[in-house]
């Protein structure tokens, strides 16, 4: 292997909107990697906060960083347009309101320099949990690495590397798509027959929303964009048939009906109660409200779906379908 292969050029890229509580934390993150990036792109997409001060002022003591503003830019477009001004052969993307492990990026990049048949590193994402609320969020909606295929992972681009020809390949980030974008992007990595690789030692953390009202937002759009792209079509039925006839024993209650639809929502909450369980100790308490917490986490994430999911189906009929990603 050659010295150029061995040793590529790495660059940074990450989306800001309003970080200014969390960007702190990101920057010292990225000066903790063992592995440092040749070059840090910061895409801010137009912040009212102190993010951009932050983010000068950090900048103005590194050579290697550079800020652009792109107000009004979708987090897609904010992609494409860091790395379209990026140098780097490798590039790897992560979020703003993350810290990333000291060795996330060195993970992440050694594997693609180990092996040039490998074109996406995929690495993984844990928890920061700070509260009772915040353990029950992460238990309901986070898988643990111990879940995850890593044959079939579709890498969220909190937490993933890959080389600048597989994006010019697929012709970057889904502009036409206000979320779900990195999912989109990786099925059009996947569909032209790239290779990925996973890295659940590449970590970064983050924290869930922080309330129920934030969280339902989160869901709305992101099932929203599945409409938008046609996704998942089947996991959005079941789900709607499940509720619909959860509603029918609601009306007319029976004991047999009832009997069933305890056991379905026991199943249907066995992993969120199995993962708190995995956390880590807690008291008494702190177990209560979280055991009382995940089931009304789940049932606003599902109306949150099953709201937005034909929100975005409309929209696609309107404006035709953008691309063939039908799961």
């Amino acid at each position: 292997m050659s010295t150029q292969q061995s040793r590529a050029r790495v660059s940074l890229v990450t989306t800001v909107l309003n970080e200014a509580p969390s960007i702190g934390d990101l920057l010292a993150s990225v000066d903790a990697q063992t592995r440092s990036p040749d070059e840090v792109i910061f895409v801010d997409g137009g912040s009212t906060d102190a993010t951009l001060d932050v983010l000068y002022a950090w900048a103005n003591q590194r050579d290697f960083v550079q800020v652009t503003r792109a107000p009004g830019s979708s987090i897609a477009q904010g992609r494409n347009l860091g790395i379209s001004q990026a140098t780097g052969e490798v590039v790897a993307v992560t979020d703003a309101g993350v810290t990333l492990d000291p060795a996330w990026l060195e993970h992440l990049v050694e594997t693609l320099e180990a092996d040039p048949e490998v074109q996406v590193a995929a690495g993984f994402f844990v928890p920061d949990d700070r509260s009772d609320f915040d353990r029950a969020m992460a238990a309901t909606v986070l898988p643990r690495v111990e879940e995850i295929d890593g044959q079939t992972f579709l890498p969220s681009s909190r937490s993933v590397a890959f080389r600048r020809a597989a994006w010019e390949r697929v012709g970057g980030y889904p502009e036409w798509l206000d979320y779900c974008e990195d999912l989109v992007f990786d099925l059009e990595l996947k569909r032209a027959g790239l290779r990925f690789a996973w890295v659940p030692s590449a970590l970064v953390r983050f924290r869930t929303r922080p309330d129920l009202l934030s969280f339902f937002v989160q869901y709305y759009r992101y099932a929203r964009g599945d409409g938008k792209a046609d996704l998942w079509r089947k996991r959005h039925a079941i789900r709607y048939a499940a509720y619909f006839l959860a509603a029918l024993v609601a009306v007319r209650p029976t004991l047999p009906g009832l009997a069933v639809m305890a056991l379905g929502g026991a199943w249907y909450l066995r992993r969120p109660l199995w993962r708190f369980l995995l956390l880590g100790p807690v008291d008494v308490r702190a177990g209560l409200v979280a055991f009382g917490l995940i089931p009304v986490i789940r049932l606003t994430g599902d109306i949150a779906k099953m709201v937005g999911y034909p929100v975005g189906v409309a929209w696609r009929l309107r404006h035709g379908p953008q691309g063939r990603h039908d799961r």
